[in-house]
């Protein structure tokens, strides 16, 4: 049989399984509904072109406020977080960030003091600073980021004396905050792929001055198997996976549709990835330690549904609410999504225009025994 959905009259998709459309709790991407046959030449025109996607199809079919679209395919609107550094000297920084307008972050209610020296400064506008400058024997003075990224590190709760694992670390910006906030005990920052951990080591050595070297580790496993090698080891685990990470998704990478399929299958193949490395995060733990996992993806299929099969495959272990110590205190600066699930598999940030944080999805677990 053989059939069509009309979703606007110049857009048509085929059915490749009358299951999948119906059953809206399987989609990720309306355009990725079909990935082990060959589609039609139509369709793969649509795959391949990002200017001409609705962003209703481009998430799913429940049709998300167009600013999400208008964000993400817009660079020029986007903000920038600057974090300041606590081993170098910032006060000429700071001041300069609070004339030009500049806000903190973390100046607005938090539950409990926010970390005295996590400092990240942000503009209402899409400001951008400037990236430091390079200079010999000087740490650099700030880091910029999408301001989403500190909300897995604040989760992670590190305190001191705490040994601390970044599972996937490059290119080391999450690295970097957690030693803004606490002195771990240990912070093992792995990162399998060469080139990735090259980038890894240059940012550590940019920011985090030499005395740290016995403190700040470098690793290179896979880290699917660190909850087998370095089981119970940790008080704290950071895993900010392997994602689609929508922002670059639309402009990185050669055109082509070889390029394109390549690229399909493997976000196709993310979802089993992730769901290994957070299996392997909890068995990292020491009981009573927390783990988070994050995203930069607005995909259901690797964030709340990795997040869910892991809970009903791993015993002695249960998820965490951040509604409150989180996505309440910082709602005048991140927009958060409800996730339709209860309870809350974890926080979504979504784009939107003046808060062009995200996408951002966090969920935080906790090992019982």
């Amino acid at each position: 049989s053989y059939w069509k959905v009309n979703l606007r009259p110049s857009l048509r998709i085929s059915r490749c399984s009358g299951k999948v459309l119906l059953n809206p709790g399987c989609w990720q991407y309306g355009v990725m509904l079909n990935l082990f046959s060959s589609p039609p030449v139509s369709y793969r025109a649509v795959l391949l072109n990002p200017g001409c996607w609705q962003y209703g199809v481009m998430i799913n079919l429940f049709s998300p406020p167009v600013s999400y679209r208008a964000v993400l395919l817009n660079p020029g609107c986007w903000q920038y977080g600057v974090m300041l550094n606590r081993f170098a000297a910032v006060s000429e920084v700071k001041q300069r960030l609070q004339g030009q307008g500049f806000v903190s972050l973390l100046s607005i209610p938090h539950p409990g003091p926010p970390p005295p020296s996590l400092q990240c400064f942000i503009h209402p506008s899409p400001v951008r600073y400037p990236s430091p400058p390079h200079r010999q024997g000087q740490l650099k003075p700030y880091y910029l980021m999408n301001a989403a990224s500190l909300l897995p590190v604040l989760a992670l709760g590190v305190e001191e004396g705490d040994r601390v694992l970044d599972l996937c670390s490059a290119p080391g910006g999450k690295a970097l905050a957690i030693l803004q906030t606490a002195d771990p005990a240990l912070l093992c920052c792995n990162e399998m792929d060469p080139h990735r951990r090259d980038w890894l080591a240059k940012t550590l050595e940019s920011f985090i001055p030499q005395s740290l070297s016995s403190t700040v580790t470098v690793s290179n496993q896979d880290g699917r198997n660190f909850g087998q090698s370095e089981a119970g080891m940790y008080d704290k685990v950071l895993l900010d996976a392997p994602c689609s990470n929508d922002r670059s998704w639309l402009f990185s990478g050669p055109g082509g549709e070889q390029h394109g399929a390549g690229r399909l299958r493997e976000r196709a193949r993310l979802p089993t990835l992730q769901t290994q490395l957070l299996r392997s995060a909890l068995a990292a733990l020491r009981p009573g330690g927390v783990a988070v996992y994050s995203t930069c993806t607005l995909s259901r299929s690797e964030n709340q549904e990795v997040v869910e099969a892991v809970l009903n495959t791993c015993p002695g272990v249960e998820l965490q609410d951040l509604e409150e110590e989180l996505a309440l205190p910082l709602q005048e600066h991140f927009t958060f999504t409800p996730l339709g699930h209860t309870p809350s598999l974890g926080l979504l940030v979504v784009p939107q225009q003046g808060q062009t944080w995200g996408p951002m999805f966090l969920s935080r677990i906790k090992r019982i025994h």
